[in-house]
């Protein structure tokens, strides 16, 4: 009984396995349903078409800071001691301002004594002239001779003389004293100063040096390509170093580039009185004028291998790659200066997923990029 009941599990599970592998088979032989491949519509794009405006032109330069002119104050006296040092570097001085004094003691001796021989002098072409009127009343009558009426008259010419010699030389005299009061020169600020009290100096000794009426200017370096587009009076703007802009104007163009470096200098006037001090650096940009510009949003332009492109629209639904060369930027917009027509149709954005001949669905027709007719843009 066992033995059978076992028998008819056996051909039970036998026959189950059969028929699962027929089915089996035959789910493998059955050819899967085809799925028809979808045709690539493309990336979805907007087109945008090219704006004419006229933007404003500034070179982008750099150079230093230097005093429009300096003077150099010094002794013009030899062999006196400073006594006095009334200024010192960064002073603000006027005019004719006491700066330093020298010692006058000896100048002023020496002036007494030539006031004594003025006084001298004058005695002596009194009495000279006396004697001269006196030869002159008589030299008819005969009581002298021609000789003596003459050496009466050239004894009066010499005292003249010698009073005129005197008073030449207590004018030196003078002068040697006021040489004893070290004046401004002009209105300015002192730069340096090597004046030290008690110092003993010689003729030509150099005490102060002076930027005259506190201008600063701005030397900014140019290239022999720059040098026609620069105009005597155009603005300037340049950035100090701690950030602060200062507006100038450009004062002249040097005539002549370096023979070693072939750049040139332009020459910009800054405010009197502002930050900008000699010897900073500082880089700025000088406005030059308006000029056209075909101008597209900077999301047109794709850079690939340091070239600039944009996709311009080939047909209904493809997109042609043009390469381009690129200027002027404002905002988020950018100057193209040639590769592209006023009137193409471009991809506004998302070229950087596309490449020539790709088809795209466009979203909407072409509008113009917005630009300012009078704005300035940087290079």
């Amino acid at each position: 009984m066992t033995f059978t009941r076992n028998r008819i599990l056996a051909v039970a599970a036998a026959v189950l396995l059969l028929a699962g592998g027929a089915w089996m088979l035959k789910s493998r032989a059955a050819p899967a349903t085809a799925v028809p491949p979808t045709a690539n519509a493309g990336l979805s794009v907007s087109a945008v078409q090219p704006q004419q405006a006229n933007w404003g032109r500034s070179l982008q330069l750099s150079g230093g800071l230097f005093a429009w002119q300096t003077a150099t104050i010094a002794s013009e006296e030899a062999g006196l001691r400073l006594t006095e040092v009334l200024v010192d570097v960064g002073s603000v001085v006027k005019r004719g301002q006491l700066l330093a004094r020298l010692a006058d003691n000896t100048i002023m001796a020496d002036l007494r004594a030539q006031d004594a021989a003025v006084a001298q002098a004058r005695a002596k072409l009194a009495q000279a002239k006396a004697e001269a009127d006196r030869s002159r009343a008589v030299k008819d009558s005969g009581a002298l001779s021609e000789q003596q009426v003459t050496s009466y008259v050239i004894a009066e010419q010499t005292a003249q003389a010698s009073l005129d010699s005197a008073l030449a030389t207590m004018e030196a005299q003078r002068i040697k004293l006021a040489h004893t009061r070290i004046l401004a020169v002009d209105d300015g600020v002192i730069s340096s100063r090597s004046a030290t009290l008690g110092n003993v100096v010689a003729s030509g000794t150099e005490l102060f040096q002076l930027v005259r009426q506190r201008r600063v200017e701005w030397r900014a370096e140019i290239t022999g390509k720059q040098l026609s587009a620069l105009k005597p009076g155009q603005t300037a703007k340049i950035t100090l170093p701690d950030g602060q802009q200062l507006s100038g104007r450009l004062r002249l163009v040097g005539p002549t580039l370096d023979s070693s470096t072939r750049n040139g200098l332009a020459y910009i006037d800054l405010p009197v009185g502002s930050a900008a001090s000699p010897g900073m650096y500082v880089r700025g940009e000088i406005d030059t004028g308006q000029a056209p510009a075909l101008t597209v949003p900077s999301s047109a332009v794709v850079q690939r291998d340091g070239n600039s492109y944009v996709f311009e629209k080939d047909g209904a639904n493809k997109v042609a790659q043009r390469q381009v060369q690129t200027g002027r930027r404002q905002g988020d917009l950018v100057e193209i200066t040639s590769g592209i027509g006023a009137q193409a149709q471009l991809v506004r954005s998302g070229g950087a997923f596309l490449k020539d001949g790709d088809p795209v669905q466009w979203t909407a027709e072409a509008t113009p990029a917005a630009a300012s007719s009078t704005s300035k843009a940087t290079p």
